[in-house]
């Protein structure tokens, strides 16, 4: 599992779920947010790839829709 992990040490991207969970949940981007402590912005830049969250984000996501981290956040290729 290392192996695959070092093969581009400083490139590491994600797909997310962020988008539709809180769409199904019925959240703006701004409700989210607020729930998070985070902006709306911020939010939008996660769904849209743009910011990778910080693991405490992540988790705190991941909870709010009472989800894995692993649920929600994918790298692309898997």
């Amino acid at each position: 599992m290392l192996d695959s992990l070092q093969g581009d040490k400083h490139a590491f991207h994600m797909k997310n779920r962020v988008g539709e969970l809180r769409t199904a949940a019925g959240l703006s981007q701004g409700e989210l947010g607020k729930v998070l402590g985070v902006s709306r912005q911020t939010i939008n830049s996660i769904e849209n790839g743009r910011y990778l969250p910080s693991l405490p984000l992540a988790l705190a996501i991941a909870r709010s829709f009472d989800a894995s981290v692993e649920d929600i956040f994918i790298p692309e290729g898997d």
